[in-house]
């Protein structure tokens, strides 16, 4: 049975939220709806949880982290055995890995309204980050004879445009019944004395509750019993801004199964003491990931005797999870993370408010806090320039000139690796532009396999 007036009433009295109702009567029936199934869906106790982080949080110094120091990992040096690597071609052969991808955002910073997935970025295509991510599998199922579910996690604001781009597009020749969207879970803000915010009067806000609510939504939406029906043992994680990740790479695949790991991680050396990525350490025989804002500047610039970054290695959002691992995580409650951010909310009027400054706590969970709860972790070293360029800024570092960019690059390195020159300018820069669909080729040893005698690159390439 729904939700009534007097049942919300008593449910947010019980909870010192009342102020949520403060403008029933001027809502009409469908408003009034919409607002009782928000009230009806609040888990009140995770609002508990965030209060009590929020006690924590206010006026509070960063507690200290403790003792820790460099995770181990498995460098480029060490990594390579072929041996290693056919575990992971048999283990896409068997049909038990599945690709889970992180697609809730939107390309607002970006200049762009709409799902981020939906950004063009191939350099000659326009191609877009859906596009290059599903070919990639859809090439994957065609080189190994194999079947790669595809679970794309989206939010309540792209949700639709993301399944209607997929229908557009004919899921990009993959089997539409092997591509599953499911939504992330939302969750309110707080201002400073614990209250929900009203961003119209019929309307609580409430935002994304963090990547690491994937495994939340995992469960809640069925997507679990659905990888379980499907016998899927291995599950390849990450986000949609980075064209340039292996997805299910056979070699990282192979080192999280000869690990027996619970969960892998792919990691790259930091460009400098200063880039913001979250590092991986060790402490109490369990791998963590501590981001790059809880690290003093001392610990952030600490070198060892040969002069190199003591946490030199940064974690990128890529990770393999086994089957098990993720379900048994879904029942846990992660840590919360909150931020103290400018939230829209509603005046006393009813009139919407954009603050200047901070005013609302928001809460997030993130995927890298299961790390501790692993038995067995493996941390894989990669090359920067091969596997991570995300689109995140619309000018600068990490943007979409940067990441064409390196796309052309890195199908440059694959030519010269075929014996095939290509121009650059002195400072070694293509100066053409090349794009390799990869149902063409997943890597240089495809790409030896297909081209034909005597090529040469005289202008810009496409190769589909």
């Amino acid at each position: 049975m729904a939700m009534t007036y007097s049942g919300a009433l008593s449910k947010l009295i019980e909870q010192k939220q009342e102020h949520v109702l403060a403008f029933w009567d001027e809502l009409d029936e469908a408003q009034r709806v919409g607002l009782l199934a928000q009230v009806e869906a609040l888990d009140f106790a995770d609002v508990a949880r965030m209060r009590k982080a929020l006690a924590k949080q206010v006026g509070a110094a960063s507690p200290p982290l403790g003792e820790f120091g460099p995770a181990p990992v498995l460098t480029l040096a060490e990594a390579g055995d072929p041996a290693v690597r056919e575990l992971g071609v048999d283990a896409l052969r068997s049909g038990k890995v599945g690709a889970l991808l992180v697609a809730g955002g939107q390309g607002s910073r970006l200049g762009y309204e709409g799902p981020k997935g939906c950004y063009e970025i191939g350099p000659i295509t326009h191609a877009s980050l859906f596009e290059i991510h599903a070919r990639k599998i859809l090439a994957l199922e065609q080189k190994f004879n194999t079947e790669v579910p595809f679970y794309i996690m989206t939010s309540e604001a792209n949700d639709a445009p993301t399944k209607a781009f997929f229908e557009e597009h004919a899921h990009f020749g993959l089997a539409p019944e092997r591509v599953t969207f499911f939504v992330q879970g939302m969750w309110p803000g707080l201002t400073p004395e614990g209250n929900l915010l009203l961003d119209r009067p019929d309307h609580i806000f409430v935002s994304p509750d963090g990547h690491g609510g994937i495994l939340s939504a995992l469960r809640i939406r069925g997507v679990l019993q659905d990888m379980a029906d499907r016998g899927l043992s291995t599950l390849f994680y990450f986000q949609v801004d980075n064209p340039l990740v292996e997805i299910a790479d056979p070699a990282f695949l192979g080192q999280h199964l000869a690990n027996d790991a619970e969960i892998s991680v792919k990691v790259c050396a930091k460009r400098d003491a200063a880039e913001g990525l979250g590092v991986v350490v060790a402490r109490d025989g369990h791998s963590e990931v501590i981001e790059y804002s809880d690290l003093t500047d001392a610990q952030k610039e600490e070198r060892t005797a040969d002069g190199q970054l003591r946490l030199l290695y940064g974690s990128v959002a890529i990770h393999i999870f086994t089957f098990g691992f993720l379900k048994r995580e879904a029942d846990q409650n992660l840590p919360l993370h909150v931020a103290f951010k400018k939230v829209p909310y509603c005046d006393a009027s009813g009139a919407l408010v954009k603050p200047d400054a901070p005013n609302a706590y928001k809460f997030e969970k993130f995927i890298f806090d299961v790390l501790p709860d692993a038995e067995r972790a493996t941390n894989v070293e990669f090359a920067r320039e091969e596997e991570f360029s995300p689109v995140k800024n619309a000018e600068g570092n990490d943007s979409p000139a940067t990441t064409r960019r390196d796309m052309v690059a890195k199908c440059a390195r694959w030519f010269e690796e075929c014996g095939i020159a290509v121009p650059r300018d002195a400072d070694g820069t293509p100066t053409v532009a090349i794009e390799i669909d990869p149902c063409y080729a997943l890597n240089a040893e495809d790409l030896k396999g297909k081209l034909p005698a005597n090529f040469k690159i005289a202008g810009d390439v496409l190769l589909k």
